[in-house]
């Protein structure tokens, strides 16, 4: 974990630099994140490699016979089956089959759906919209609520206002997902008739409304983690001797606390955002069959029972290329915090 020290040099003050200086450093952190980004980009092109082949190979050593599950219920005969093994390569050698499914993905074609027999691209697409917003509405809600509450805990530490949050905290990592989720469906949409049951709503305001408890779910069974970080590091904060000489100074508290001791606290937890927007993703497959939602999570549940072959390669790789993308989205935040945080040093 990547930490920033104290900013007792920032309290105490620097010497002025020249133009010239200026606009070297930032020509050089401006050359050293692009060359940090291409090469986390070089490294992503065999990560998601590998990860498509296991999946291929995972499906491709499945038990059972592809052919009779791509048909499901209609009529499996001779004639049928071979015609079905001919247009999705089933009697070529594994490799062959991989090779061909990768020169399609190159030229960005995921292949035909079984289900509906339509392009993966095009079904992807389709469910693609429920599952971003429902994602960015639970990060949003975890590192909102989460950081201030974490920051209110901390600065009330010892009190029962922290021992209440804490707990607020271990229940909800305690409940998984979907158990939160029909919890709040029961009380606020069966119950209350405050929120719709099942759906994605039309329209930004009403998907937005249809996604509040889905979202909500998803944000108390890992909101804990943000709050324990968060508290823990400004707690460590609050303890630095630049705090201690800030108030000296007069400086007021909520200065203190909002424009050093939460910045400083920012970059454990943003070090953890990157394992927290992963894991909305994925506790997104559990509530999206919970509450009825045309996602990516449940098209992929589908296709798994169906054993829909082009469906699970296809979204298995989007959801691959997310994580690379947030995990790279995470560290380049780190200089956005602290600009004197640099890949691989800390400037003094």
């Amino acid at each position: 974990m990547v930490c920033a020290n104290g900013s007792t040099g920032s309290m105490r003050g620097a010497a002025p630099s020249t133009g010239s200086t200026a606009i070297s450093d930032r020509l050089e952190a401006g050359s050293s994140l692009v060359l940090f980004v291409m090469r986390r980009l070089a490294v992503t092109i065999p990560f998601l490699l590998m990860i498509s082949f296991g999946v291929f190979a995972l499906v491709h050593i499945a038990p059972g016979d592809p052919a009779t599950s791509l048909l499901g219920a209609r009529p499996s005969d001779p004639a049928t089956l071979a015609v079905v093994r001919a247009r999705y390569n089933l009697d070529d050698p594994f490799f062959v089959q991989y090779g061909k499914w990768l020169s399609q993905v190159i030229r960005g074609d995921l292949g035909v759906s079984i289900q509906g027999n339509r392009a993966v691209t095009s079904t992807i697409a389709d469910r693609l919209g429920v599952t971003i917003m429902l994602s960015l509405m639970s990060t949003t809600l975890v590192l909102g609520i989460g950081i201030l509450l974490g920051a209110v805990a901390a600065y009330r530490c010892g009190t029962r206002l922290d021992r209440a949050i804490v707990i607020f905290g271990v229940f909800g990592i305690s409940s998984p997902a979907f158990v939160t989720g029909i919890f709040l469906l029961y009380v606020f949409g069966v119950l209350l008739h405050w929120f719709p049951v099942f759906g994605p709503g039309e329209g930004f305001l009403d998907r937005a409304w249809h996604l509040t408890l889905p979202a909500l779910a998803l944000a108390i069974s890992v909101m804990a983690i943000v709050i324990k970080i968060a508290r823990a590091a400004m707690i460590e904060e609050l303890a630095r001797d630049y705090v201690t000489f800030a108030r000296a100074r007069g400086l007021s508290s909520r200065r203190i606390l909002f424009a050093y001791v939460l910045r400083n606290s920012l970059i454990p937890v943003v070090t953890a955002a990157g394992l927290i927007v992963v894991g909305i993703v994925a506790g997104a497959i559990y509530v999206e069959v919970t509450f009825s939602l045309p996602g990516l999570g449940a098209l992929t549940i589908d296709a798994i029972q169906k054993r829909d072959i082009p469906t699970i390669q296809g979204t298995t790789l989007l959801f691959s290329a997310f994580v690379v993308l947030i995990n790279l989205t995470v560290d380049v935040i780190y200089t956005l915090i602290d600009p004197r945080i640099r890949f691989g040093r800390v400037g003094s």
